[in-house]
């Protein structure tokens, strides 16, 4: 289904005249300098076609003949474009000049050998200059200097274009296209994409660009290396009979949408994750801005708009102008390096509607009071992700992928994550806003699928002195206890909570006594009206606990650090409301 849903968006593509992509036979390179001659072929000058892109220069991206350049120690020239070794024997800074003119012959033998076939006079040009350029007179072209990357096209000068990109020579291309199809040295059999009887590919190709982490050169999602993963006497990739026509679209497909330019993608943990829809839609541009937004683009407006969408899509009202036919369907592919191949870590089918309400039941599930100002309505997922480890670097392969398939798909976020987040609690005694927001959302979302997992209640946004289970309240009368010890001690480096919060959620019963007896040490310091005040809040916590147990499920320790974080929250919310009534009077 991958591979058929990205053919499917390859031919959409090709169907939208506002977006360039290349044809079968042909690929997109990029191209740094022009070989400008004139209609004899003589050398008018070396044309330097690179854009600025902040500081730097960048090569432009052009469609020619052929795939990618081919790999490999032969030597491989290409039709019309090619590197400076090739085209012009030169390469800066050579190490291997006896390499670099082998390269050079190889092309001028190769374009020679085609001129009496394609009787062109732009390409009779291209030949006239391969046969009278001399690899020496380089030196006599400082600018060649700059030719260290990106490749070469032709170009006659006073004419529009690139020799390539002649409609006669276009043609010859595309005829030597078809004539291969009935060559005798192909393997012809049914297609696993299209079903079609078709020439199968030996190697995918492209190959594709732009996972983190896989080879610069690029990676393949279906291959073959060692005799051991063939079968009946198949080599490389015919053990997955997939035609070459519909492996260049899918290859090309995906490049297309891992291409920084185009916003297709972001990466999560180890993972980069690509998405589109089967038809054109906004969501193709915003999905990206929802799980991962630019925090620090310097446009407002923009985040406004995010914020404003968020919103919407938090009380679950469908912004069908901005997000497109809910009934679009909708796709999302996680991918990982893998040394040469790239391993496939989530695949994801849905359509915009399914997708918006469990995005919708995502942010209900984090909802909790005390969200900072400039938090978003949905915070990135590299943030909480990032609150399960002390560096992201150490974030576990796996956990990235399966949070993200849970929310798409709406199932329960995994046991790793809440775990995690109650181990990172123990080690650096951190309850914030995100950690505790994960803590409900896993334990809300397990209580409302998995049957056999029962809260005796919801866990609701903000305090509820009724919640019926004593590990949350044992977490309330923790709060108060460091709030009664840091209003006798004022300007503590370390109150309780550093010392035994992690014991105290773990093994209550071994921790709560010694902590009781301390806190009669930390009241007898208050003045009498704010020991009356902290003792009031302590008995009406302890009116909602019987005993304190040896031993706290994980379960519970997610509850005990609910009950904390939401009575500290009470308290200064309190603090904060009696200031400004104070004000106003």
């Amino acid at each position: 289904m991958i591979l058929q849903s990205l053919n499917q968006f390859y031919e959409r593509l090709a169907e939208e005249p506002e977006i360039e992509i290349a044809p079968y036979g042909y690929s997109s390179q990029k191209i740094s300098f022009c070989i400008v001659i004139n209609k004899k072929g003589k050398l008018i000058q070396f044309s330097d076609i690179r854009r600025e892109a902040g500081k730097r220069m960048v090569a432009q991206e052009i469609q020619v003949c052929g795939g990618a350049k081919p790999s490999g120690s032969g030597l491989n020239p290409c039709f019309l474009w090619d590197n400076s070794s090739y085209l012009l024997g030169y390469k800066a800074d050579d190490q291997k000049p006896e390499r670099t003119r082998e390269s050079f012959e190889a092309s001028r033998d190769y374009h020679l050998g085609l001129e009496q076939e394609i009787k062109h006079p732009s390409y009779s040009a291209v030949c006239n200059f391969l046969k009278s350029w001399n690899p020496e007179l380089s030196a006599n072209h400082p600018e060649l200097t700059e030719v260290s990357t990106g490749f070469l096209v032709f170009q006659i000068s006073g004419e529009e274009g690139y020799v390539h990109e002649t409609p006669e020579i276009k043609a010859w291309w595309n005829q030597q296209l078809e004539a291969n199809q009935d060559s005798k040295d192909v393997v012809n059999a049914f297609c696993l994409v299209s079903g079609k009887r078709q020439i199968l590919a030996r190697l995918h190709e492209p190959k594709i660009k732009g996972v983190r982490g896989a080879q610069s050169a690029g990676a393949s999602i279906v291959s073959f290396n060692a005799t051991a993963y063939e079968s009946y006497h198949k080599e490389q990739s015919f053990n997955a009979p997939v035609s070459e026509q519909a492996a260049f679209q899918y290859c090309t497909a995906l490049n297309y949408l891992l291409s920084r330019d185009n916003k297709r993608s972001f990466t999560i943990g180890d993972a980069t994750v690509v998405f589109w829809t089967e038809r054109a839609s906004p969501m193709e541009h915003l999905f990206s801005a929802f799980m991962d937004p630019d925090l620090k683009a310097e446009d407002e407006s923009q985040r406004e708009n995010l914020s404003r969408l968020l919103k919407q899509v938090a009380r679950g009202q469908y912004p069908t102008q901005e997000l497109g036919d809910p009934e679009t369907p909708f796709y999302v592919l996680g991918l990982s390096p893998n040394a040469a191949r790239i391993s496939v870590r989530f695949w994801y089918m849905s359509s915009l509607g399914e997708i918006f309400a469990h995005l919708s039941q995502h942010m209900h599930d984090l909802e909790i009071c005390g969200k900072p100002e400039k938090e978003l309505a949905m915070p990135p997922l590299w943030q909480l992700l990032a609150e399960t480890v002390r560096d992201t670097k150490d974030l576990p392969p796996l956990l990235a992928g399966a949070v993200m398939k849970a929310i798409l798909s709406g199932q329960i976020y995994p046991q790793m994550l809440y775990s995690s987040i109650l181990r990172r609690i123990r080690m650096d005694r951190q309850i914030n806003y995100r950690r505790v927001s994960l803590l409900k959302a896993c334990l809300n979302r397990q209580n409302r699928i998995q049957k056999h997992f029962q809260l005796t209640k919801e866990i609701s946004v903000s305090l509820d002195p009724e919640y019926p289970d004593p590990a949350y309240h044992m977490g309330r009368l923790f709060a108060e206890l460091e709030k009664s010890q840091e209003d006798a001690l004022p300007g503590l480096n370390a109150t309780i909570k550093d010392r035994f919060f992690g014991a105290a959620s773990a093994t209550p019963a071994s921790v709560f006594p010694r902590l009781i007896r301390m806190n009669q040490h930390h009241l007898g310091k208050l003045e009498p009206a704010g020991k009356t005040y902290h003792e009031k809040r302590i008995q009406d916590i302890c009116q909602k606990l019987n005993v304190f147990p040896g031993h706290l499920t994980l379960s519970q320790q997610g509850l005990f650090a609910l009950g904390y974080y939401h009575q500290r929250q009470d308290i200064f919310t309190k603090k904060t409301k009696a200031k400004t009534d104070d004000n106003a009077a």
